[in-house]
């Protein structure tokens, strides 16, 4: 059975999360949730209010973790997924998350980066002169990266499939799997 590693942290948003999670078991693939510790993961839940410049968050489900980062072995996964929400911007500084992260991009593996998962491998130069869609408001940070943002629900870019957040859940969820499956055709 293929397998998916999904790397998420405190602070994820729940959508983002949990969609992909649910999503590529129902395709019929494993997935380890991983985090810096064993404790459950907090998700956050973010929201839109018309009286706020920003979304608002308030807390969501616990997810359990199935392996910490330092104890993953890269080899046993044939995909990566990266949810969004807060947690990208401070796990992209694990020295961990970016040998995972490096090995699923050095190996043409499947990536899955919704929302501001974008974050994570943009820090380590791996978007450059790559298509990604991401969260609008880190638009700039993609580009700074060398990333061409595209203004999609689901943007394809070789082993990369990409989204802006969890309304795009239909469209992207389609596109992670066609390519999870594909992926496995070639392998």
């Amino acid at each position: 059975m293929p397998r998916a590693l999904l790397l998420t942290g405190d602070a994820a948003e729940e959508l983002d999360t949990m969609y992909p999670y649910y999503r590529v078991q129902e395709g019929g693939w494993d997935v380890d949730v991983s985090s810096r510790t064993m404790r459950d993961v907090q998700l956050v839940i973010h929201e839109f209010d018309p009286n706020s410049d920003a979304y608002v968050e308030k807390n969501g489900r616990k997810l359990p973790v199935d392996v910490p980062w330092e104890d993953v072995d890269v080899e046993l996964y044939d995909a990566l997924i990266i949810p969004g929400g807060r947690a990208p911007e401070w796990m992209r500084v694990d020295a961990h998350v970016r040998r995972i992260t490096e090995h699923f991009f050095a190996r043409n593996l499947p990536i899955a980066l919704v929302c501001h998962g974008a974050q994570v491998p943009a820090v380590y130069g791996l978007l450059k002169g790559r298509r990604t869609a991401c969260f609008p408001p880190i638009t700039g940070d993609m580009e700074n990266a060398g990333a061409t943002v595209v203004d999609a629900p689901d943007v394809v870019d070789g082993n990369l499939v990409s989204c802006r957040g969890w309304p795009d859940m239909p469209q992207f969820g389609r596109a992670m799997m066609d390519l999870f499956s594909k992926s496995l055709v070639t392998a």
